[in-house]
Order: C-alpha cells, then structure tokens, then sequence
C-alpha cells in the first residue's frame, strides 16, 4: 500500500520509536448516493475527522473498517479502493500508528450511528459533505486539542488531498 507520509511532530527520535506500542488503525472517505462523504464533528475538542478506528485482536483491516463504518456512521459499506497509509509516531502517547484509508461507498440506506460511550462523551456528530467542504472545515478547525492539531487534522487532510489528486 502506498506511503502517503509521516507525521512526526513531537521529534520522536529511533530510540524512542524503538519503544513505542504499535497499533493499526482505518480510515474511511465514503461517498454516499449525493457524492459527499461521511465525516465526524468531535464537539468537545473541536475538530473534525474521517470515520474509523482500531484493528482489533483477530480482526482484519477489512473486517475493522466495515465494522467502524456501520458503529460511526450507520452504514454498510462496499470498498472501491485502497488510499494509502499514514505512519504517526505519537510521542504523547508512545505510539507507532498505521492508519490505512480505503475509498468505499454507501450501500443501501443510511442508518443511526452506535457511537461508544468515549465518542458520545467527546459529542461525535456526523456530517455529510462534499469534499470541498470537508477541507473548508479542516482547513478552519482551530482545536486546542494537542492530538487533534498534530494528528488527526494534518492526517486526515494527506487522505483527501490524495483522493482529490489521484483517484
């Protein structure tokens, strides 16, 4: 799967990389029958991000994102590609993280999200948009959530950057 960069913010150096947790995660652009696509508002941080989460033990990639799809955003889903992954050294959290993002599309209707209790705690509220307004609000996101501004803000946006350039 292609490299799509690196996020490295806190200067993690290769003794400390060598430490750190490895976790894999997915990441989803979903386009519904409107052609926008799915994305989470995170209320109590303020900031936006694609849907997804997690590998979990014995899952795979596939298995985790259909799953992630369904519990954010109430939908079942069909893959039309693979994007690309992201590497994150996540020094705040002694964290190597893989996020994979796949390309999909909704099938059939649209359905109530099962969001965690963790994720309604943060006020997840999905939105659909175009792509051009998922960027508009990335690009206007102003947390001052340390995770949220060096991770998932500047990952995300490398996700939609590639879908717009290149599929």
């Amino acid at each position: 799967m292609k490299l799509l960069g690196t996020l490295n913010p806190e200067n993690a150096t290769e003794k400390e990389i060598s430490d750190f947790k490895e976790r894999t995660a997915v990441r989803a652009i979903i386009f519904d029958s409107e052609n926008r696509i799915g994305i989470l508002y995170v209320r109590k941080h303020k900031y936006h991000k694609l849907p997804g989460g997690g590998v979990e033990d014995k899952e795979t990639e596939y298995d985790a994102f259909k799953r992630e799809c369904l519990e954010e955003l109430g939908c079942n889903i069909e893959i039309i590609k693979e994007i690309g992954k992201i590497i994150e050294y996540r020094k705040m959290f002694n964290l190597k993280q893989t996020a994979i993002c796949y390309l999909a599309k909704v099938v059939g209707e649209k359905g109530k999200p099962s969001f965690t209790q963790e994720e309604k705690d943060r006020g997840f509220e999905i939105k659909w948009l175009s792509i051009k307004e998922a960027f508009s609000l990335l690009n206007s996101d102003d947390t001052e959530n340390k995770e949220g501004k060096l991770y998932i803000i500047p990952r995300e946006k490398l996700f939609l950057e590639e879908v717009v350039n290149n599929h």
